[in-house]
């Protein structure tokens, strides 16, 4: 595979077994100055609530922790639940961001809550129908960025003029319409919500407008990804991730495990059948496995950037997963 796809991460920060928030978000520092070392070109961190094991939910201080500890690597949402959050709010974040790191910053925008109900209902004081508002909101933040806004009422400070890529993400097929109409790059969560991808990035190809921002569609993939030296090793660190979506799926979630010689203890044919579903996208192997295996995936799919994400108990082992999947796909 030749190096026309461009390659970044996404991470979430998230607790392994034994440690704690502080060692999480350290780590994820880690990744993004070996990754960066490594020629990704950017990591994405996601807005996640009332999960005790993921330590990402104020993204955009985590966001600027990143840039601190790295030089040109991109460092943006993956995303920013929009909302939960007042656009001017998410205007000024963002626009203090891009002046303390310019042209190192983007801001994908979700409008999923990232958590539960109740809690959703927390962040957002009772106006649970904010998503509905979405489009609108997504409009107001491109205005608050816009120097067009320079008599406006209301002003972002700093924000106001600095171009700070917006991308659309998505789940669904919801979202591919709205960044087809807007413009706007798209990133779809591939690796938990496989099911519509390919109707999704048919559906924002089809019928994409051209805009100031973006000419062409832009399509990227967030996809699990666990390389190895073996396949069988990449296989065994594999069940941290199968036991992470075992304890979703049956709203018992932990830290994430340590890996296990075998999944038959952890799971039922029903539970196996269903984590296998939400991890369709999902590539575990060597170089070679992970070379043939995305080549198809990025033949079949046309995407011009993979995101890969690596949920792997030990850190070091974290590192080299990278490292395999960078070989993978620049040979």
């Amino acid at each position: 595979m030749s190096d026309s796809i461009i390659l970044s991460a996404l991470d979430l920060a998230v607790v392994v077994e034994g440690s704690n928030a502080a060692e999480a978000i350290k780590k994820t520092g880690e990744v993004a100055q070996y990754i960066e070392k490594l020629g990704f070109n950017r990591i994405w961190l996601a807005e996640h609530h009332n999960m005790e094991h993921i330590a990402s939910s104020a993204t955009a201080v985590l966001i600027g922790y990143v840039a601190s500890l790295t030089q040109h690597l991109r460092v943006g949402s993956g995303g920013v639940m929009l909302p939960n959050h007042a656009p001017l709010a998410i205007a000024e974040q963002f626009g203090t961001l891009e002046t303390l790191y310019p042209g190192r910053i983007d801001l994908g925008l979700g409008r999923a809550p990232g958590t539960d109900q109740v809690t959703a209902m927390a962040l957002r004081r009772n106006n649970i129908n904010t998503a509905y508002n979405f489009p609108s909101d997504v409009r107001e933040l491109q205005t608050y960025f816009s120097n067009d806004n320079v008599s406006g009422r209301v002003r972002a400070f700093p924000g106001e003029g600095l171009d700070i890529p917006i991308w659309i993400l998505g789940s669904s097929t919801d979202s591919a319409h709205l960044a087809a109409q807007f413009g706007l790059p798209y990133a779809f969560a591939a690796h938990f919500a496989p099911a519509q991808f390919q109707a999704a990035i048919q559906i924002y190809r089809a019928n994409f407008r051209p805009s100031a921002q973006l000419q062409e569609p832009y399509v990227m993939a967030c996809v699990n990804v666990i390389g190895a030296d073996t396949d069988e090793e990449a296989q065994h660190l594999s069940t941290s991730l199968y036991r992470m979506f075992v304890g979703i799926l049956t709203n018992q979630r932990s830290a994430l495990q340590p890996p296990v010689q075998s999944m038959e203890p952890y799971w039922n044919p029903e539970i196996r059948q269903a984590v296998e579903q939400m991890l369709a996208c999902t590539f575990i192997g060597n170089e070679e496995t992970l070379r043939k295996k995305l080549a198809v995936f990025v033949a079949e799919t046309g995407i011009n950037e993979l995101m890969a994400t690596t949920n792997v108990y030990d850190q070091q082992a974290k590192f080299k997963s990278y490292s395999v999947l960078k070989s993978a796909l620049s040979s």
